[in-house]
């Protein structure tokens, strides 16, 4: 991977899940040698915020119309699946 990497992560207010799921994946990413910027926004932001994203992470449906990789996951609220999404969001960062 080249450079940082900009993950943008989505849900209904941008507060409290958001946040959550943000830090999950930021540490997680950290864990495995990845560095990464993160953002966070409303689910009803994403299509303005997108341009500068590398990949979406999202809690709730968003409709993005770029070619830009978006994962819906509740797994970091959860824990079910979470290892699963955390390689997928590997895989999706990578060039």
């Amino acid at each position: 991977m080249v450079g940082k990497k900009n993950i943008l992560v989505a849900c209904g207010t941008a507060i409290a899940t958001s946040t959550v799921v943000a830090k999950a994946i930021e540490e997680a990413l950290y864990d495995r040698g990845i560095s990464v910027n993160m953002r966070q926004c409303k689910a009803s932001e994403v299509p303005s915020l997108a341009d500068d994203a590398d990949l979406i992470v999202t809690t709730t449906p968003v409709s993005v119309d770029r070619d830009i990789p978006v994962i819906q996951t509740l797994a970091f609220l959860t824990g079910i699946g979470k290892e699963e999404v955390i390689e997928q969001i590997v895989d999706a960062l990578k060039d």
